[in-house]
């Protein structure tokens, strides 16, 4: 049987997101920036594996929750895909990642 899993796709904007606090994770200490990465990818490999386990924030944008650091991943579960919007601190603004195109 083929695998079914979506593939992961993010808006350019969550990139950023993604490497700016990997950057400052390491200015902190060196190899904490490896650390949110590699926590960051456990994350998404449960969110493509589980797409719909996480609860739905609203207009179909779902919220997973980084366990050691204090980041959400916000996605929109589509039939082929997960859209992955933000990667954004729990402390930032909840409307942060309004204004992004959302697939």
């Amino acid at each position: 049987m083929p695998n079914t899993k979506p593939k992961l796709i993010f808006h350019p904007k969550a990139v950023l997101d993604l490497d700016e606090a990997a950057e400052w994770y390491e200015a902190q200490k060196t190899g904490l920036g490896y650390e949110f990465l590699s926590e960051f990818e456990k994350l998404t490999n449960h969110i493509v594996t589980f797409p719909k386990m996480f609860p739905v924030l609203e207009n179909k944008v779902r919220k997973a929750i980084l366990s050691r650091f204090p980041y959400l991943v916000l996605y929109k579960n589509n039939s082929d895909h997960i859209f992955i919007i933000a990667v954004m601190h729990s402390k930032r603004h909840p409307d942060y990642w309004k204004h992004r195109t959302i697939e």
